[in-house]
């Protein structure tokens, strides 16, 4: 018999890097929306996760500056207990003094978590955008953020501009989020100094206990065990067999007084609340989705993207009730059994 799940609500709560959330659900960075959607683009998708208390992360190659997609949902900023709260996704530019302003937008923005993404210095061979000469970079989409920034002294996309000058400015931008220089371990002790002490940073596409123990000795608040969904590396491990491992090392670090938990956030090829449930037994603490609600975003925008959202966390919570289990907390590798009968 399954235990009593029928007379409570089951509780997705889950705490992330010092906050309560109503769900372990996270949006993940996908740029150029506007693709997908032209009219409202990064803002519906945070309009539509702000809606459902979920955490947004916003992509350096937004389609809208990011200080316009935090005030079109008046997010919580740092130091506010109330309200959800948006991310920014930092794609490292070759400029320093880039970097420096970026982060200093955000942070007066009031982006609370700064996700640095580690395995797009350069761009993986992708032969489906090769075949369709699909690259909306040299058209002006998705460098919103670096053709507003105050080093450059002013938008190229004017009405008056010519193809030649939107590409070669759009040029300059690509070689700044994508600037083909891989950085070091020690480039992040100036990365803390530019975000703060006290504010937290993730380190995503960490697929290796040895770069989750480097990430924890450089002094960042949590790693996010992701492949970029498949996009970088062809042939790449999948995200979900080096979570366990992962997972497993984070967890077992001995907490400081008063310290918080280092926080394990998983993403790549989360389709529906099973991979959701089977994720936080693996050992995530959070799990970020992104292709789904961009198929919703593209078919109905803001909406399409809340129906998605709603889909995956009722799914979730209805497989987990289903299972025997009240809780997020309850959830672990106990309840999973491997297709070759190990774990």
């Amino acid at each position: 018999m399954l235990r009593d799940v029928s007379l409570a609500e089951f509780d997705s709560t889950t705490r992330l890097f010092g906050r309560d959330y109503s769900s372990p659900l996270v949006v993940a960075p996908i740029g150029v929306q506007a693709q997908l959607h032209p009219a409202d683009a990064d803002c519906a998708t945070a309009r539509a996760a702000a809606d459902l208390e979920i955490p947004f992360t916003l992509s350096s190659a937004t389609s809208r500056p990011l200080e316009k997609v935090h005030e079109c949902v008046g997010f919580a900023k740092e130091g506010e207990e109330d309200g959800v709260d948006a991310w920014f996704q930092l794609y490292w530019p070759r400029d320093d003094e880039l970097t420096e302003s970026l982060l200093a937008r955000a942070k007066k923005a009031g982006y609370r978590v700064l996700v640095v993404t580690l395995d797009t210095w350069n761009l993986g061979w992708r032969p489906r955008d090769l075949d369709t000469a699909y690259n909306p970079f040299l058209t002006g989409e998705g460098v919103a953020n670096v053709f507003s920034d105050p080093l450059y002294q002013k938008d190229p996309r004017r009405p008056d501009a010519t193809k030649d000058e939107i590409t070669q400015a759009s040029i300059a931008a690509i070689a700044q989020l994508s600037p083909g220089v891989s950085r070091i371990w020690s480039d992040l002790t100036h990365l803390r100094q530019l975000w703060g002490s006290t504010s937290p940073i993730v380190l995503k596409s960490i697929q290796t206990v040895a770069d989750a123990a480097r990430a924890v000795e450089a002094g960042m608040d949590g790693v996010w065990a992701s492949n970029h969904g498949g996009r970088q590396v062809d042939g790449a491990v999948a995200s979900l067999a080096q979570l366990p491992a992962i997972a497993d090392y984070i967890h077992s670090l001995p907490r400081k007084q008063h310290a918080e938990r280092k926080t394990v956030i998983f993403d790549s090829g989360v389709r529906c609340g099973a991979d959701i449930m089977k994720a936080l037994c693996l050992g995530a603490d959070a799990v970020a989705v992104g292709r789904p609600w961009c198929w919703g975003l593209a078919v109905n925008g803001e909406e399409g993207v809340r129906d998605v959202l709603k889909t995956l966390l009722a799914d979730f919570e209805l497989n987990a009730g289903l299972a025997g289990f009240q809780s997020t907390k309850e959830l672990g590798r106990h309840a999973l059994v491997r297709a070759d009968g190990r774990l």
